[in-house]
C-alpha cells in the first residue's frame, strides 16, 4: 500500500510540476492515498478469481462423464493458447493501456496453469481404473510458487500502472476545478519576490503593520505534509503553469475566502 500509495502521489504531483520526494509526505500519507488506487484492483483481481473458481468446481462437476469429458477435451488447449498468446503479448503491446501489460503477464501464467490442471483431469478420466501419479511434494511446491511469483509481479505491474493513472487522473481533475476552490491570500513580513503569472503582490500602507506585503491569486493543493505549503496561481495549468513551495513559519499568514471575493487595493 505504501508503495501504491506512492506512486499515485509521485504521478499526482509530477503533473503539477513538483517532484514528490520534496513535500516531506508520511508512511500515514501514502497509506492514505493508496485506498482509490489499490480498492478497485482488488475488487476486480477478487472477483474474477471467485468467477472462474464457481465455474470449475460447480459447472464442471455437475456435468455429465460424457459432457465432462468434451468440455475439458475443449478447454484445455484453449486455456493453453490463450495462456500462451497473453504471456508473449505482455512485452511488446499495451501502449495506451499500460495496466494491460502486467495483467497480461498474470492472467496468461493463470491459463497455462489452469491449462496443465485441466491436462491432469484428462489424463485421470481416461484412465479411470489407474491410481493416477502424483508429482513429489517438492515438485508441486516449486510449481505453484514459480505461478505464484509470475501471477504477483504481473499484479504488481498492473497496479502500479493503474495507481500512477489514478494520480494523473486526480491531478487532471485538480486542475479541472481549479477555479472553484478557495483563494488564497498570504501575508508576509518580508518580501517573498512571487514572480508567478497572476499572482499581484501589494504592500501594506501602515508602516507598523505586522506583515507588511500580501500575495493574491494563489490556490492551495490541499493533498501536502510536512511544514510547507504547496500553492498554485489562479490561472495555472499543466501546460503553462508554475508551482510554489512555500515554508511555514510564523513570517508569513494564510488567508483563505470564496472565489472571486473583491479585495482592497491596499492591506
Amino acid at each position: 500500500m505504501v508503495y501504491f500509495g506512492r506512486l499515485e502521489a509521485a504521478a499526482f504531483f509530477w503533473y503539477l510540476g513538483v517532484q514528490v520526494t520534496v513535500l516531506d509526505l508520511t508512511v500515514q500519507d501514502y497509506l492514505n492515498n493508496s485506498v482509490d488506487g489499490l480498492l478497485t484492483p482488488l475488487i476486480v483481481a477478487a472477483a474474477a478469481a471467485l468467477l472462474v473458481l464457481w465455474f470449475h468446481q460447480l459447472v464442471l462437476a455437475a456435468l455429465p462423464a460424457r459432457a465432462r469429458w468434451i468440455t475439458l477435451r475443449a478447454l484445455m488447449p484453449s486455456a493453453a493458447i490463450a495462456g500462451l498468446s497473453l504471456v508473449i503479448l505482455a512485452i511488446p503491446v499495451f501502449p495506451a493501456f499500460p495496466e494491460g501489460r502486467g495483467l497480461s503477464l498474470a492472467l496468461g501464467v493463470l491459463l497455462l496453469a489452469y491449462a496443465a490442471r485441466l491436462l491432469r483431469l484428462l489424463i485421470a478420466e481416461r484412465r479411470p481404473g489407474e491410481v493416477p501419479r502424483r508429482a513429489p511434494p517438492a515438485v508441486a511446491v516449486a510449481e505453484w510458487g514459480a505461478v505464484f511469483i509470475l501471477v504477483s509481479v504481473g499484479l504488481f505491474w498492473a497496479v502500479g500502472s493503474y495507481a500512477i493513472g489514478v494520480g494523473l487522473g486526480r491531478a487532471q481533475q485538480f486542475e479541472g476545478t481549479l477555479s472553484s476552490r478557495l483563494d488564497v491570500v498570504i501575508y508576509s513580513e518580508q518580501r517573498l519576490s512571487l514572480q508567478a503569472p497572476g499572482v499581484r503582490e501589494v504592500t501594506c500602507q501602515y508602516p507598523d503593520a505586522a506583515y507588511q506585503f500580501r500575495y493574491e491569486g494563489l490556490k492551495i493543493v490541499p493533498l501536502q505534509s510536512g511544514d510547507q505549503y504547496l500553492l498554485l496561481p489562479a490561472g495555472w495549468t499543466h501546460a503553462n503553469g508554475a508551482a510554489i513551495l512555500l515554508p511555514r513559519s510564523d513570517m508569513v499568514r494564510l488567508e483563505f475566502s470564496q472565489p472571486g471575493q473583491t479585495r482592497t487595493a491596499t492591506c
